[in-house]
């Protein structure tokens, strides 16, 4: 009798624990990963109580999921573009929308044995067999990608050599290792990797590279979702975000 109560009131003191936790579950474009790791421990510690679980993908990827149903409170996205069609899809709360970050558009090459690029002209040439580029379809950078190449005249005469990658950060993989002469990444991205990837130049002739960050309609958290969303905003995110090379938006 006396252990039924104790574990009775045991589980009477849990009830309020939890209840009070709360768990977030934010979607973030793929070259967000290492900024939005600490700026998710900054924004626990800001909230007691609470979790953020991240899930990190190509932004189109992510949209997919979410409009599949996968249960998601935030989601963040690498270009408007993508953020647009979730907000077509009545997937947003169109009114908690805005832009936090921005970036830029460069050409890397591996450090070492890596072919010698001037200009986006350079990558017709012998030395640059295979060019690692995002999915148009679903990853953002692969559409800045399109554009800027485009811009030059170089699309369709470079398409032979396009390795096509699933996300920003599978192309700074593939950089990295030296299984491509040369990709396309954010200057952020470059950044993680410097003892094994080098940036050629920064691209131009494309729609700037701008983040933006939304609740979902479905969320079961929409008052914390709205918190970190207005974090993201805030001076201590700012700071992190600047620290991993992203600008203001």
């Amino acid at each position: 009798m006396r252990r039924s109560r104790i574990a009775s009131l045991l589980f009477a003191l849990a009830l309020p624990l939890s209840a009070s936790a709360a768990e977030l579950t934010v979607s973030a474009a793929a070259s967000l990963t290492n900024a939005f790791k600490e700026v998710a421990a900054q924004f626990e510690k800001a909230q007691p109580g609470a979790t953020v679980r991240l899930n990190f993908a190509a932004s189109g990827t992510l949209l997919q999921q979410m409009a599949e149903g996968a249960p998601v409170d935030v989601f963040a996205s690498a270009d408007q573009a993508t953020m647009d069609k979730a907000a077509s899809q009545n997937l947003i709360d169109a009114a908690t929308r805005r832009d936090f970050a921005a970036n830029s558009l460069v050409l890397i090459t591996p450090v070492q044995d890596g072919p010698a690029i001037a200009s986006l002209q350079d990558l017709a040439g012998d030395p640059v067999k295979r060019i690692a580029v995002g999915k148009v379809a679903t990853v953002p950078v692969g559409r800045y990608t399109q554009q800027a190449l485009e811009s030059a005249r170089l699309w369709s005469a470079l398409e032979p050599k396009f390795v096509q990658a699933d996300s920003v950060r599978q192309v700074l993989d593939y950089v990295s290792r030296g299984e491509v002469d040369a990709g396309f990444v954010y200057r952020t991205d470059a950044a993680v990797m410097q003892d094994k990837v080098k940036i050629a130049l920064t691209a131009t002739g494309h729609t700037p590279v701008t983040y933006p960050v939304a609740v979902l309609r479905e969320s079961g958290q929409k008052d914390l979702a709205v918190k970190f969303v207005d974090f993201l905003g805030g001076a201590a995110a700012q700071e992190v975000l600047g620290r991993y090379g992203f600008g203001k938006p």
